[in-house]
C-alpha cells in the first residue's frame, strides 16, 4: 500500500502528539485515537444521541456568543454548523463506538472536533486550524464532558420519547379501543390459571388492553419530567468552574426554545453530575411496559393459536409465510417479535441499574452504556408499538362462532348457579358435565334443581359478561 501524500491528510496536535488526520476528516486526532484504542461492537452513536449533543453544541455556542465568551462570529459559525448536522450531514464523521472511555470524552470530542472543523470551513478556513476555532476552547468553551453527557442523556432520550415511543403509544391505544368497539357485543369465554373461567366479552379484553398501555404512558411520562432537569453549567465536577455567571440559565432557556420543551437548571449541579437516578427512574418505566407487552403479545397468540388445534378466537393479520417447509402456514410474528424486543429492553434496564450504581465521588464514568442502552430502548419499544399497530392491532378479526361456542360450553358457567343451588350442588352439576359430556342446564333441569325459565335467565351470557356501566 502506498503511503499517503500531503493532500490526503492533515497534521493535528493534541498534548500526546502529532497524528495524520485523513483530510476529508471533520473529526480529529482524539476522535482517532478512540476509534484506534475502541474497536469494540461495530455500533455508532444512536442519531438520536448525536442530535441531543449537537443541539446542547448550539445552545453553548449562541449562550457563550451573547455572554460575550466567545467571539460572536465563531458562535455563529458553530450553531451554523450545528444546524448542518441537524438537518442530517456528516452523520458519517460520528464514529466512536458506544463502549468507549468512561463519561463519554471520546464521543464528546468527536461532537466538539467535527463542529469546530465544519465551523473552519463555514468562515473560509482549513480544517484543523484550531487556532482560529478550537475544538476545546471555543465548541467547548464552559463545558465537561461531565456535565455535557448526562444532559445529552436527557436530550436524547426526551427526543426520543417524544418523536418515536408516545405517538406510537398513542396508535396502539387507538387501534385497540376501536376493536374495543368493533368486539363489544362478543361473548367469550374467559380463563384463569389457562382453564375455563366465566364468560367476558372480547371488546372488554381489547379495552383492558387499552387502559393498560394508556397507564404505561402516563408512568412514562410522569418519569420523564426528571428528565427536563439540567446539570448543564456544572462544568468538570459541578461548581461551574469556569462558566460566566448568567450561563446556567442562558443556555437551559435556549435550549428550551430549541426543543419546545421546559427545561430548567438542577437545583445542586453537583447532583446532577453524579445520580443516574432519572435515567434509572425512565428505564423502569419502559420496563414495567414491556412486562405488560410481553403479556398482551403472549394473549394474542394464545387466542390466534391454531388454526385447527387452538383456540382460534381471533385471526391476526397474516403478514408473511410462516415456514420454509410447512406450505399454507402463518404465524403471529409481529406478537413475537414484540416479545423479543421487550425482552431486549429488560436486558437494557438491569445493565442501566448495575451502571448507575458504578459512579465514584464526583463521577459516574458508566454514562456512554446508560446512553446507548436508554435510548436505544425507546426508540426500539416505540418502533416496535408502531408496527404492532399498523400491522397486527389494526387488523384483527374475530371469530364469533369459535368464542360463543367455547363460552357456551365452559363449565366455569356453574359459577353463576352458586347463589341458586348452592356452591356444593353447582360443584357436583359440573362434575357430572365433565364425566359424562352433558350440558349444565340438561344436569340442572334433571337433578330439578331449578326451573327452566329461572335456569334461562341465570345463565344468560350476554348479561354474564358484561361490565358493570356497559351494558
Amino acid at each position: 500500500m502506498s503511503e499517503p501524500t500531503g493532500a490526503d491528510y492533515r497534521i493535528e496536535k493534541d498534548s500526546m502528539g502529532e497524528r495524520q488526520i485523513p483530510a476529508s476528516a471533520y473529526y480529529g486526532i482524539q476522535t482517532l485515537r478512540a476509534i484506534e484504542n475502541f474497536p469494540i461492537s461495530g455500533i455508532k452513536p444512536l442519531p438520536t444521541y448525536v442530535d441531543a449533543c449537537v443541539l446542547i453544541k448550539k445552545a453553548t455556542a449562541i449562550a457563550n456568543g451573547e455572554l460575550g465568551c466567545i467571539d460572536q462570529e465563531i458562535s455563529r459559525a458553530i450553531a451554523r454548523a450545528a444546524d448542518e448536522v441537524l438537518a442530517g450531514k456528516f452523520r458519517d464523521q460520528f464514529v466512536v463506538d458506544i463502549y468507549q472511555a468512561g463519561a463519554g470524552t471520546s464521543h464528546h470530542m468527536n461532537v466538539n472536533e467535527v463542529l469546530a472543523n465544519r465551523a473552519l470551513e463555514i468562515l473560509g478556513d482549513e480544517k484543523g486550524n484550531y487556532q482560529r476555532i478550537s475544538p476545546n476552547d471555543d465548541v467547548n468553551y464552559g463545558q465537561s464532558t461531565n456535565d455535557v453527557i448526562p444532559t445529552a442523556i436527557r436530550i436524547g432520550a426526551l427526543l426520543a420519547l417524544e418523536h418515536t415511543l408516545y405517538p406510537a403509544l398513542e396508535a396502539a391505544i387507538e387501534a385497540v379501543e376501536n376493536k374495543a368497539v368493533e368486539f363489544k357485543d362478543i361473548v367469550k369465554s374467559g380463563r384463569t390459571h389457562m382453564q375455563d373461567a366465566v364468560p367476558v366479552r372480547l371488546g372488554e379484553s381489547f379495552r383492558a388492553f387499552g387502559q393498560i398501555l394508556s397507564d404505561h404512558m402516563t408512568r412514562i411520562e410522569t418519569a420523564s419530567l426528571d428528565l427536563t432537569v439540567l446539570g448543564l453549567g456544572g462544568s468538570a465536577a459541578g461548581t461551574g468552574l469556569n462558566t460566566h455567571p448568567q450561563y446556567r440559565a442562558r443556555v437551559a432557556k435556549i435550549l428550551s426554545e430549541l426543543m419546545n420543551q421546559t427545561l430548567q437548571p438542577a437545583p445542586h449541579m453537583m447532583a446532577a453530575m453524579q445520580s443516574m437516578a432519572p435515567f434509572v427512574n425512565v428505564s423502569g418505566a419502559l420496563r414495567n411496559l414491556a412486562q405488560d407487552l410481553i403479556k398482551i403479545s403472549h394473549d394474542l397468540r394464545l387466542m390466534d393459536s391454531g388454526p385447527k388445534t387452538g383456540l382460534k378466537e381471533i385471526q391476526l393479520p397474516p403478514v408473511q409465510p410462516g415456514s420454509s417447509i410447512m406450505p399454507g402456514k402463518y404465524n403471529p410474528v409481529m406478537a413475537e417479535m414484540t416479545s423479543m424486543v421487550c425482552f431486549q429492553v429488560m436486558g437494557y434496564d438491569a445493565a442501566i441499574a448495575m451502571a448507575a450504581s458504578a459512579g465514584q465521588l464526583e463521577l459516574n464514568v458508566m454514562m456512554p452504556l446508560i446512553a446507548y442502552d436508554l435510548i436505544h430502548s425507546i426508540e426500539i419499544l416505540g418502533n416496535t408499538i408502531n408496527v404492532l399497530a399498523s400491522r397486527c392491532l389494526e387488523g384483527i378479526v374475530a371469530n364469533s362462532d369459535r368464542t360463543r361456542a367455547y363460552a357456551e360450553g365452559s363449565l366455569a358457567l356453574v359459577t353463576a348457579l352458586n347463589t341458586h343451588i348452592g356452591y356444593l350442588n353447582a360443584a357436583a352439576v359440573a362434575k357430572e358435565s365433565l364425566d359424562t359430556g352433558k350440558s349444565l342446564r340438561e344436569i340442572v333441569l334433571e337433578r330439578g334443581l331449578m326451573s327452566q325459565e329461572d335456569l334461562a335467565k341465570v345463565l344468560d351470557l350476554e348479561k354474564m359478561s358484561a361490565m358493570p356501566g356497559n351494558g
